[in-house]
């Protein structure tokens, strides 16, 4: 392996998994193949600076951008602000609209960052400090409470 290798910046995907091949939206099932993480774009853009190659699949709708993590992982996500952690609690049952792999220009639902040949999965780890990074650097001018 050499120093940059996708293998060590992204982890291993926990199961075989590629977004829909059509030409419309799937609504997807969280929890079997991956959890999700919902912030801001203006947010998630800055944390994408930080992340830099780091960063695994991500999904763009509108104002919204959302990362694929580890299934499981979801539970761990509490108490980070204007970030919301979606996956299976319980009975809970959650989806996530994923686009086809070949939308990749917005603003509707596309891949800011697309599904990588061997990876998909960001580590929670690093997409934590960016996110919270990123939240800090939210200028406060002209920002409103959510």
């Amino acid at each position: 392996m050499t120093p940059g290798d996708p293998v060590q910046t992204h982890p291993r995907t926990p199961s075989p998994w590629t977004p829909p091949r059509g030409s419309d939206v799937e609504m997807v099932q969280v929890g079997p193949y991956w959890d999700a993480l919902r912030a801001p774009a203006e947010i998630g853009e800055r944390a994408l600076e930080l992340l830099g190659d780091s960063s695994g699949a991500v999904i763009a709708d509108y104002g919204l951008m959302y990362w694929l993590i580890p299934s499981g992982h979801a539970q761990d996500w509490q108490g980070l602000q204007q970030v919301q952690a979606l996956g299976a609690h319980g009975a809970e049952v959650t989806y996530v609209g994923v686009p086809p792999a070949e939308w990749r220009d917005g603003p509707r639902l596309h891949w800011r960052i697309p599904v990588g040949p061997d990876w998909y999965i960001t580590d929670t780890n690093r997409l934590r400090e960016a996110l919270v990074l990123a939240i800090a650097a939210e200028p406060a001018e002209g920002t409103t409470a959510r």
